[in-house]
């Protein structure tokens, strides 16, 4: 779903060339199908299952956005020669990002580019976000994630996310607490990358973020296309990439590049 930072956050579901507004239809019964065929979101090929949230097979195993440094930026191989597309590495990993401090389901590390900020947050569902640092590299960024992570998560509890359950921190006296704790980590990547590779964002601000719910879930879980391709309920909610209906949520998410149909009731 694309998103908007306002209060509350707004969606919209694209559906082939239709952007629907689903924050229109919230507290509305709604159908969701799944119609049967998948498309690769990079090839558009056909394929009878979908890879890593909507590729085919060839193109999961060859994209440089499919490969496993991805999910582990601190395993990131550009450097050694090994990207499985240089042109693409240098586009999305040797460029400006950006490690944060998020609460979605308590305090957790990230990082993200430049340019999917605020929407990464959104996307998991955070309530509250403050950028901690600005480095050279997906590599650099993943290297601070590994530091901070030794002290804070660095996944989001989904569960505990969609229930709405997550107390107000103040991000910014974490973040103060994690530099002195980490400072000596730090200063050793600075040495070996260079002074000017990690810079500490000492004047941002938090941002808080509120999303359309209606009614969270008391216990969570979760519908599968794959398996029920029939989703239908009152739309109680939408929290990151979840739809929240009154019998279960799903995660748009992870159907990127299948043929759906909604249906208002």
């Amino acid at each position: 779903m694309l998103t908007k930072l306002e209060s509350p956050v707004q969606y919209a579901l694209q559906l082939g060339e239709q952007e629907v507004d689903m924050n229109a239809l919230l507290g509305e019964q709604l159908e969701l199908e799944h119609l049967g065929a998948i498309n690769c979101v990079s090839c558009d090929r056909l394929t009878k299952k979908s890879f890593n949230q909507g590729y085919c097979y060839p193109c999961f195993t060859r994209l440089a956005s499919c490969d496993s440094c991805i999910m582990s930026p601190e395993k990131c191989h550009y450097a050694a020669g090994t990207c499985r597309e240089p042109e693409w590495g240098e586009r999305n990993c040797m460029t400006d990002h950006f490690v944060y401090l998020a609460n979605s389901s308590g305090v957790k590390v990230g990082i993200t580019r430049g340019n999917q900020i605020p929407t990464r947050w959104m996307d998991q569902g955070a309530v509250q976000a403050l950028p901690v640092f600005r480095v050279a590299t997906r590599l650099l960024s993943g290297l601070v994630e590994t530091v901070y992570k030794q002290h804070i998560a660095d996944k989001t509890n989904w569960r505990a996310m969609l229930k709405g359950d997550v107390e107000d921190l103040d991000l910014t006296a974490v973040r103060d607490t994690l530099a002195e704790q980490c400072a000596a980590e730090l200063a050793g990547l600075q040495d070996t990358h260079g002074l000017q590779s990690i810079t500490a964002l000492t004047d941002e601000s938090q941002i808080e973020i509120a999303y359309p719910v209606i009614e969270h879930p008391v216990k969570v879980t979760s519908f599968n296309l794959d398996k029920q391709p029939l989703v239908t309920g009152k739309l109680m909610g939408i929290k990151g990439q979840y739809l929240i209906f009154d019998g279960g949520v799903i995660n748009l998410r992870k159907y990127g590049g299948y043929q759906l149909e909604l249906r208002q009731l």
